[in-house]
């Protein structure tokens, strides 16, 4: 099932703004200048082809998600994971069978 491809051996339970959980699943890590940023895919809705990037942050002593607030970062980041995520596909699309 092409689910599996997408599900790696890491989920994320989230909780978002309004207390509400939803889990996703990890599909690609990267670190860039000590931090490590994550791209996950809602286990719910793995086909859609939407992601969000988080990075990992120390609060309270706990290694925690949390959004990426500035937005050149943000940029930095998307470009590295669509580099890396989506680089074979690319590859692949102009390929003649």
């Amino acid at each position: 099932m092409a689910t599996e491809e997408y599900i790696g051996d890491e989920i994320f339970t989230l909780t978002d703004e309004d207390g509400q959980e939803s889990d996703f699943a990890l599909i690609g890590s990267t670190e860039v200048d000590g931090v490590r940023y994550v791209a996950l895919v809602p286990v719910d809705d793995l086909e859609s082809g939407e992601y969000v990037i988080l990075k990992f942050a120390t609060e309270d002593g706990e290694e925690v998600l949390i959004t990426i607030d500035d937005d050149d970062e943000f940029d930095r980041i998307a470009d590295i994971f669509e580099d890396e995520l989506f680089s074979e596909i690319d590859h692949d699309a102009g390929e003649e069978a």
